[in-house]
């Protein structure tokens, strides 16, 4: 026999409940709408669904008595309980970013090849965030805006664009960046969630490369880019 609308929405609300709580090390004890307050700077998908969380919470209290769940005085519609089922499927068993949208077939280069050779690579392939190695270890990711930027810096410096093609090396430019943070590397375990929560909380990141284990030392798995968070948050809306 089926189970109950009421059934369902409450054994997706307590997953939830018991999923964020056990994740954050929240006591137990706590409130529903405190832990939806709190996780929803630390989680994109109660961002993402505030409201809706918020308001399930409060149902949650007016569809039983006296907090036993076996005496049922509401049944919440369909469209409710498929949506709180939804949502309790992307926080206890979240869509990983290598399974969905990160391109997996990664191009990389060779820390000793020249800007040149970067260049022509990124416009034949029309990868503008391609990662750079030297033999197995990670030195950076050649971005298409980045080298721009470095060469118009080389011209107002006064060297020549020539030079700046075939002599400087792309190991060189990278060197030469302030800061590396338009780029992190992260495990195949990276979800989506993560990733959208590393894009909102750095509004410089423009790439995520995923290894096995998340280290610099290891082959690419996949690359996620900026043009991938829009595909990522329609994945949230249908998963």
């Amino acid at each position: 026999m089926p189970a109950s609308n009421a059934k369902r929405f409450l054994s997706a609300f307590n997953n939830i409940e018991y999923s964020l709580k056990t994740r954050y090390g929240f006591n137990r004890s706590m409130g529903f709408s405190e832990l939806i307050r709190k996780t929803v700077v630390l989680n994109y998908t109660v961002r993402k669904f505030e409201d809706d969380l918020v308001d399930y919470g409060r149902l949650r209290n007016a569809i039983i008595h006296n907090n036993n769940e076996d005496y049922v005085i509401a049944e919440p519609h369909e469209e409710v309980v498929k949506n709180i089922e939804h949502i309790e499927k992307l926080l206890t068993k979240p869509p990983l970013v290598l399974d969905t949208v990160a391109q997996k077939d990664v191009l990389t280069m060779s820390s000793s090849a020249t800007m040149k050779d970067v260049i022509i690579t990124m416009t034949k392939s029309k990868f503008s965030n391609i990662p750079v190695y030297n033999k197995e270890q990670l030195i950076g990711i050649a971005n298409g805006q980045k080298i721009l930027d470095s060469f118009g810096q080389f011209i107002l410096a006064g060297g020549k664009a020539e030079s700046f093609l075939s002599s400087v090396k792309i190991e060189d430019m990278l060197s030469s960046l302030e800061k590396n943070d338009y780029y992190i590397v992260a495990s195949a375990k990276m979800t989506i969630e993560d990733a959208l929560n590393a894009f909102h909380s750095n509004a410089k990141l423009l790439a995520i490369l995923i290894t096995k284990n998340g280290k610099k030392k290891e082959m690419p798995l996949g690359i996620m880019t900026g043009k991938d968070v829009i595909e990522a948050n329609s994945i949230l809306e249908t998963y």
